[in-house]
């Protein structure tokens, strides 16, 4: 019988690879550019700003759930 050897694609390089050490990513080095974009702040999640009118109506909805609970 013979053995699966499992792979993926390296999310920097894209490279494939099997499962290592540095899993998800490829090598060493992958992984260390991947630290840096954290560090430098290259990833990033886009904030959607609410105007006066949504935060009351979601403060209002978090009241209403809150007060069907006790």
């Amino acid at each position: 019988m013979s053995e699966v050897i499992k792979t993926y694609r390296c999310p920097i390089c894209h490279k494939l690879a099997p499962a290592n050490k540095y899993k998800p990513f490829c090598s060493k080095r992958c992984a260390d550019i991947d630290l840096g974009n954290w560090f430098n702040e290259s990833y990033h999640i886009p904030a959607v700003e609410l105007d006066d009118t949504e935060i009351a109506q979601l403060q209002e909805a978090v009241e209403n759930k809150t007060s069907d609970e006790d």
